[in-house]
Parts: structure tokens; sequence; C-alpha cells
């Protein structure tokens, strides 16, 4: 009598899945199809092709994957792209152009807030986004007063906390992003005098 093997091999080896996502990243519509498991800087940087945004720790802990989703300030190697299909993504590339820098882009040159630049571009996102916090009343873990969120070096410190620089412009960029605070302030109180 012959015995039948009760376990048969599977006919085809497991494809992984693929799913339909569109990111709407600078204002440009990217439709891609990826596995799910693709994290939102993976889809910026080797599908959409926007190299801008870096990966460093890859790990949530260094801050050079910062980029700007509908607004805030989001880690891109921390989540996934399918996550944030029809969603607006900024990236440093959306900031500004070389010929039509963004404030902030402009101070950092000018207060040598770059140094070797590989964690300029999370920096500068984190920027945009926490002064766009601060404006909007939004406390950090360092705000005295819940009812009163200002600018402040401390305010700032904390908020950017998350983006380490290896070259130290820690001070350069405190500067730069408290020069474009102060200019916008102005800004404001001139538009609201007239």
């Amino acid at each position: 009598m012959s015995q039948t093997n009760a376990r048969t091999p599977a006919p085809h080896p497991h494809q992984p899945s693929t799913q339909g996502v569109t990111l709407s990243v600078n204002g440009q519509e990217h439709s891609l199809t990826l596995d799910p498991r693709v994290t939102l800087l993976d889809a910026l940087r080797e599908h959409a092709h926007l190299t801008g945004t870096k990966k460093g720790c890859d790990h949530g802990q260094c801050g050079a994957c910062t980029v700007l989703v509908d607004g805030t300030r989001v880690l891109s190697c921390l989540t996934l792209a399918v996550m944030h299909d029809g969603q607006e993504v900024t990236t440093v590339e959306g900031l500004g152009t070389p010929d039509d820098l963004h404030p902030l882009q402009d101070a950092f040159i000018r207060h040598d807030g770059y140094q070797c630049g590989y964690c300029t571009p999370g920096q500068l996102c984190s920027s945009v986004g926490t002064l766009d916090e601060i404006a909007r009343g939004v406390p950090s873990h360092v705000t005295a007063d819940l009812n009163d969120v200002s600018f402040s070096a401390d305010e700032l410190r904390e908020r950017l906390s998350g983006n380490i620089c290896r070259c130290a412009a820690y001070p350069n960029i405190i500067a730069a992003v408290s020069e474009v605070h102060a200019a916008q302030n102005g800004a404001a109180a001139q538009e609201a005098a007239q």
C-alpha cells in the first residue's frame, strides 16, 4: 500500500501585494504602485525620485527625513506611504527654488546653518513646521502657559530637538529661524496696523 504525502507544497511562492497610492508632492501628483510596507521616505526617494529628503538613521531618531504632510511635521521613515494617499506632502524641494528661496533657506545660507548639508532638508522642513505650530498656538513640552504659546529660544530648541546636526550648527540654525520668525511677526504686525 502506498502512502501519499498529506502535505502538498504551494504551487506558487507568495507574491508580495501592491497597492496604488497617489501622493501630492510639492503640488505635483505622483501615482505609484507600492508594496504597502514602503515608507514615505522610500516612496519619495526611490519611486518619486525626490532625493532631497535624507535617510539618516531610518529609526526616527535623527530627523533628517522630516517632511510636511498637510503642513504637519512628519518623520517620513516612520510612516507608510499608503497612509498618506491623497495628502499634500512638502519636501525641501517644494519650499523654494534656487531663484526664489524660501525665507528659511535664505536665512540658513546667511547664518551658515547648513554646514555639511546632510541634515539641512529635515532641519528646514522641521523649522517651517515649528514656526507654523507656534503661530497656531500649539504648545510644546516646555510651554509654561498653555494659553500663551509664544516664541522663545527654549521653545525653538525643544521643537527642533528631534533634528540632529552632527556639525553642531545649532546656534546658527536657531539664529536663522529666529530671524525669520521676527521678520514674519514684524510683517504681521505691520499688516494688522494698516
